[in-house]
């Protein structure tokens, strides 16, 4: 019995090895380079409408009165002006 599952072991290992020697994972090649290491990918900004949080390069952009909003959709920037003009009246 001993002996069936030190076979069974080392069939393991041998398999483990021969795969991993075969088909190297993506996360092994990618690596981290010094230069994407502290690196922030994307900022969160908050819809000033519906007040959600999103990446702002997913956002859609508005210049108003001087400072750059970002919404998360053309939905939230139009009920927005929408709402804003009414408010100017």
């Amino acid at each position: 019995m001993i002996r069936i599952l030190i076979l069974v072991g080392l069939g393991y290992l041998a398999y483990r090895f021969l795969k991993s020697w075969m088909f190297p994972s993506r996360l092994s090649r990618r690596g981290v380079t010094p230069h994407s290491a502290g690196q922030i990918d994307d900022i969160m900004v908050k819809d000033p409408f519906c007040e959600t949080y999103f990446p702002k390069r997913d956002g859609v952009h508005l210049k108003s009165g001087g400072k750059d909003l970002y919404f998360c959709s053309t939905d939230c920037r139009d009920q927005y002006l929408v709402e804003h003009s009414n408010a100017n009246m």
